[in-house]
């Protein structure tokens, strides 16, 4: 048997790093079947996007509805894909209910705590990850109505006392995109990882703009500040906008880059991808009305599905010894031994591939 005429096959089938999109639930479940198969093939986690927001769920009080959101859930774990839950509570007035705001008190502290123990408990062991309060540093509406600066500390004991399985994020906007909040959001985790909350990590939603495009010194440097308080960074909601799809594909790349190559940031979860499904229609999609992939989406799905996958192909004969090295992106992998055109099967391997080196052994005989 000549060595020199084995070739080896290593080809990524599968990756492990999160890469999510927004889900709208109803598109998702009820609407364009190019919807749902885009999803399932491109992305391996997905944030409902609004159909488990207090509103969707308790519209009017003690009227509880859980139905879209539960299918949503079901249905994405069907196809393996891991699900963010967003989020508890609001502290954005425009996104509170009436009911809600004329509540005072002890009133309202039960009512938020009812909510916590009611949406939580509907969907423990089905999602990874929850976002808490969103947005609390741009608004404070429960605070204030409170008079209790520290209350958002009081949620998140509670959603961990309600399932300390799951992990627990904050939420927001203009830390990375912009640096309004760089170091304000640092302080305000800091805070909560000293006071006992449970939290687990940073939320950092990414909305880039034609004004604000990514910028890679700037988002390395956001990035920085935040990964000093030890907690995993996700991004959360990821979008750029420009007109023009061709500067649109370069501002995710540019974007996509700077924020995969960051060593604290453990998962990136784009805020949509359909232009008639994403808050800013034409601008910050992927894929056009027609379902048509856009020279944004092409780039995005080149980066995630072929750049930064690993396929290589060896020979011995290359390296002029019995072993190779072959550096590859985590996830699921199938190696393939090859002799003059034909594969021996009994050598076929599969193996997943983490933080730590992988060795697999392979015994060629006559």
């Amino acid at each position: 048997l000549n060595k020199r005429c084995i070739i080896f096959q290593i080809t990524q089938t599968k990756k492990s790093f999160p890469f999510g999109t927004a889900v709208a639930s109803d598109e998702y479940l009820y609407g364009h079947q190019q919807y749902r198969d885009f999803l399932n093939k491109h992305f391996n986690w997905g944030t409902l996007e609004g159909a488990l927001k207090w509103p969707a769920n308790e519209n009017v009080r003690g009227h509880l509805t859980y139905d879209l959101p539960m299918k949503t859930i079901a249905e994405l774990r069907k196809h393996g894909i891991k699900v963010r839950a967003h989020n508890i509570i609001w502290s954005v007035p425009t996104f509170i209910q009436n009911w809600v705001k004329a509540l005072s008190g002890s009133a309202l502290r039960q009512a938020v705590s009812n909510r916590i123990h009611s949406v939580m408990n509907e969907v423990k062991g089905l999602v990874e990850h929850w976002d808490v309060n969103n947005e609390n540093l741009h608004a404070q509406w429960f605070q204030d109505r409170l008079h209790d600066g520290q209350y958002n500390l009081e949620v998140f004991r509670l959603a961990h006392q309600t399932d300390p399985k799951v992990h627990l994020f904050l939420n927001e906007y203009d830390v990375v995109a912009r640096g309004a909040y760089t170091q304000a959001y640092k302080n305000q985790a800091d805070h909560f990882k000293a006071s006992n909350t449970g939290i687990y990590g940073i939320g950092v939603q990414g909305h880039f703009t034609d004004e604000m495009p990514p910028d890679p010194t700037l988002i390395k440097a956001r990035l920085d500040v935040l990964a000093q308080t030890g907690l995993p960074i996700w991004i959360t909601e990821l979008d750029v906008m420009a007109a023009d799809e061709n500067k649109r594909a370069q501002f995710y790349e540019t974007a996509l880059r700077s924020l995969y190559g960051h060593p604290a940031v453990k998962g990136i979860v784009f805020w949509g991808f359909w232009s008639k499904r994403h808050w800013r229609g034409d601008k910050g999609a992927m894929v056009n009305a027609d379902f048509s992939v856009n020279a944004a989406g092409r780039k995005v799905i080149d980066l995630l599905e072929n750049q930064w996958m690993t396929h290589e192909t060896r020979s011995l004969s290359k390296s002029g010894d019995n072993y190779f090295t072959v550096h590859g992106f985590h996830g699921d992998y199938q190696v393939k031994v090859i002799y003059q055109g034909h594969e021996i099967q009994d050598q076929r391997k599969s193996f997943t591939l983490g933080s730590s080196p992988y060795s697999i052994n392979v015994h060629v005989h006559k």
